[in-house]
C-alpha cells in the first residue's frame, strides 16, 4: 500500500476515536450525519458514515433513570372528593402526625421530662406511627363523611362510602390494614352494633340521631371512634351532653387512675344536660352497662372495661395502654338490651381449636380467619369475600363457641341515642388522644 494512503488511513482512525457516536466535538456540539471521502488505491472514494447522537430519553416518574438511580415519584399533596389518595401518598416520608397531647398530671408530672420514660417511647415508636396512620385515614375519611351525609340516604350507601374511603385511604392488604370493624350506623333508640345487611331498605330521616361508629388498623394497631350526626336542632343538647361527657373521661384518664373515678367524671357531666324534645324535657343518663375499653392488637376489646357511671370498679390503667373512650347518653332508660336482626360478628379470641362436624362451617371458619382473624366482621363483608348460603353455618359457629355474635343494643323505642368516642394512648410521658380532630 503506498506510504501516503497509509496516513490517510491512520489519521481517519485517530478522528473516528476522537468522535465516536453522542460524543461532543471540540466546540461542544454533536456531529450531524458527515460523509467523509478517503480515495484508497486511486479507486473511486469510499463513504465513512458517523452516526448522530440520540437524545436520552428523562425518566418517567417512578422509573430508573440511565445512572441507576430511582427517580422520585409524584405525590398528591391534598386530599380528593370523595377521598381518593391513600395517607401514605399525604406524608411521604410516612411520619403521621401526633394526636392532642396531654401532661400527666399529680404523681405522674415527673414523666415529661424523665429521660428513661422518653427513651421507652422510642423504642415504641413505629407502634405510635402505626396508630398514627390510622388515625389520620380516620379523621380524613369521616371529615368528607360529615360533609356528605344527608336524610335520603340509605344505611347501605352511608356504610360503604366510609368503609371504601377507609379501604383506599388505608390502602388495605389482609390483615396488615384495613377496617378494623363494621360501620355501625344505629338509630335513635339503637345505640350500638347496628349495620345493614344486605336488602336492608332502611333510609336515613330528617329526625332520626345516627351514631357513626367506625375503625381503621395498621399491623393490628386499632383506632376506634365514634360520633353522633342530627339534622334537626332539637337534639342539639343531647349531642352536646354527650360529647362533653366523654371530653370529660379523656381528661379524667391517666396512668393509675381508677376506672371508678373516670366513670364518676363522666356521669357528673352527662347528667347535668337536659334535652327538650317534642315539647319533653328529659335528663340525659348514661348508658349504664355501655362501657368504653382497652383496645389489644387485633383485638378491638382487650379486657378492661371504662365504665361512664360510678360505681366500685378500681382497676387502673397502666403505662404504655390503649383505651377507647366512648360514652353513651340517652332519653331512655339508660339501659340497653339486645333485639333486631344481628349483623355484627367476631372470631372468639380466647378459644383454641374447637371440633366442627359440619364440613360448610369448616370451610366458613377458615374463611373468616383469613380475612378477618379475631377483627369483627358483618353479613356484608362475607358477601364481599365471595361467603354464600352462609348462615347455617354462622350459626353453627356461634353455637359451638367458635364466633360471638354482636346483635344490636337498643333502649326502650322511642328513646334518642347519642355517642362519641376517641382513642388513646398512655405514653410513658404523657397521654397521647390519637383520634381527637377539629370536628370533635
Amino acid at each position: 500500500m503506498p506510504a501516503e494512503i497509509q496516513e490517510k488511513l491512520d489519521a481517519l482512525s485517530v478522528e473516528d476515536k476522537e468522535n465516536t457516536p453522542g460524543t461532543p466535538d471540540a466546540e461542544g456540539s454533536d456531529d450531524d450525519d458527515v460523509a467523509e471521502d478517503v480515495a484508497v488505491d486511486g479507486g473511486a472514494a469510499k463513504k465513512k458514515k458517523k452516526k448522530k447522537k440520540k437524545a436520552k430519553k428523562p425518566a418517567a416518574d417512578g422509573d430508573t433513570a440511565a445512572n441507576g438511580t430511582a427517580q422520585p415519584v409524584k405525590r398528591a399533596t391534598a386530599q380528593t372528593e370523595p377521598p381518593s389518595v391513600p395517607v401514605s401518598h399525604l406524608f411521604p416520608d410516612a411520619v403521621y402526625p401526633e394526636g392532642q397531647l396531654e401532661e400527666y398530671r399529680d404523681d405522674n408530672a415527673f414523666r415529661t421530662t424523665d429521660e428513661e420514660k422518653r427513651y421507652l417511647e422510642r423504642m415504641e415508636n413505629d407502634h405510635y406511627n402505626d396508630l398514627r396512620k390510622a388515625a389520620e385515614v380516620h379523621r380524613q375519611v369521616r371529615q368528607y363523611a360529615k360533609k356528605t351525609i344527608k336524610p335520603g340516604m340509605s344505611m347501605i350507601d352511608i356504610c360503604e362510602m366510609i368503609e371504601n374511603g377507609t379501604r383506599t385511604l388505608v390502602e388495605e392488604k389482609g390483615l396488615e390494614a384495613g377496617i378494623a370493624f363494621p360501620t355501625g350506623c344505629s338509630l335513635n333508640h339503637v345505640a350500638a352494633h347496628y349495620t345493614p345487611n344486605a336488602g336492608d331498605k332502611t333510609v336515613l330521616q330528617h329526625d332520626d340521631v345516627m351514631k357513626v361508629d367506625f375503625g381503621v388498623h395498621v399491623n393490628g394497631r386499632i383506632v376506634d371512634s365514634a360520633f353522633t350526626m342530627a339534622f334537626n336542632p332539637q337534639y342539639d343538647q343531647l349531642l352536646a351532653a354527650v360529647k362533653a361527657a366523654t371530653n370529660a373521661g379523656l381528661k379524667e384518664a391517666g396512668i393509675d387512675v381508677r376506672m371508678s373515678d373516670i366513670g364518676a367524671a363522666v356521669q357528673e357531666v352527662m347528667e347535668s344536660y337536659e334535652v327538650e324534645i317534642n315539647g319533653k324535657t328529659y335528663q340525659v343518663k348514661p348508658i349504664r352497662n355501655l362501657n368504653g375499653h382497652s383496645i389489644g392488637p387485633y383485638h378491638i376489646h382487650g379486657g378492661k372495661t371504662v365504665p361512664i357511671v360510678r360505681g366500685g370498679d378500681q382497676t387502673k390503667m397502666e403505662e404504655g395502654e390503649l383505651f377507647a373512650i366512648e360514652t353513651f347518653g340517652s332519653t331512655g332508660k339508660g339501659y340497653v338490651h339486645e333485639d333486631m336482626e344481628c349483623s355484627h360478628y367476631s372470631k372468639n379470641f380466647n378459644t383454641g381449636h374447637i371440633p366442627l362436624r359440619l364440613p360448610r362451617a369448616k370451610a366458613l371458619l377458615g374463611s373468616i380467619t383469613k380475612n378477618f382473624g379475631t377483627l369483627p366482621f358483618c353479613r356484608r363483608y362475607l358477601d364481599r369475600v365471595g361467603e354464600t348460603k352462609y348462615l347455617m353455618a354462622l350459626k353453627n359457629l356461634v353455637d359451638n363457641g367458635a364466633v360471638e355474635a354482636h346483635p344490636p343494643l337498643v333502649d326502650v323505642r322511642g328513646s334518642y341515642t347519642a355517642q362519641y368516642e376517641h382513642t388513646f394512648i398512655l405514653r410513658p410521658t404523657r397521654k397521647e388522644i390519637l383520634t381527637r380532630g377539629d370536628d370533635y
